[in-house]
This record gives C-alpha cells, structure tokens and sequence, in this order.
C-alpha cells in the first residue's frame, strides 16, 4: 500500500506538470499503451501495473470505502480514460479501511481493466 503522502505527493507532481494531457487522449487509452497488458476473466487489465486510492475521515465505512473507490476511478480515468476506470472491473482488488477517533477511512488498490 502507497503511504498517502506519497499518493497526495503523486497527484500534485500530476496536477503541476506543464505538461497537458488532452481529454481526448485520455478516452483512448490515454497513457495505457505504455503498459504491458493480459487478457483476465474476459477483460483487458494491466498485467503488472497498479493504482490506488484513499480516503480521508468519514462518518462511516461505507462512505469511506466510496470516497477511496472514487479515488482510484478519478485518478484512472485521468491516465487511461473511462474504459479503464470502473474499480468493479480491476483485477487484484484490495480494500482496507480502519476506523479512528477521526472517522473511518480506506484504501484500495487494483490492478485496471476494461471490457
């Protein structure tokens, strides 16, 4: 599991790069060709490659377990646009959420996939 400090570190060096992305990219595969990728339970997934997410105090697990899967989706479809971005279809799913004094908070990680 990525140290959120260095996922928060990951997301601003993307969101500070000079370097644009264009949305229409994105929706094609974006950066996923750089990848090396396998055919797994009817789907196309990255064969060695993860993503994570997190998330912050909820007031509950579910809603916890819902912030970091919309981590992880954001996060991927920016990289590989919407086909890659559905956690349900990620391979190697993990989800580990703990409850603090502060609320509960999870992170996932999987391996994206699409149809």
């Amino acid at each position: 599991m990525v140290p959120k400090t260095t996922l928060a570190l990951v997301l601003a060096a993307v969101a500070a790069s000079s370097v644009a992305i264009p949305v229409s990219y994105a929706q094609e595969g974006g950066l996923a060709s750089m990848h090396t990728w396998r055919r797994e339970a009817g789907k196309t997934c990255m064969a060695d490659h993860w993503h994570y997410g997190s998330s912050g105090s909820h007031s509950s697990r579910p809603a916890a377990q819902r912030a970091a899967i919309r981590s992880w989706q954001d996060f991927t479809q920016l990289e590989y646009g919407r086909a890659w971005a559905y956690f349900s279809r990620a391979q190697s799913r993990k989800v580990n959420c703990s409850r603090s004094n502060a609320g509960w908070s999870c992170d996932v990680e999987g391996r994206p996939c699409r149809r």
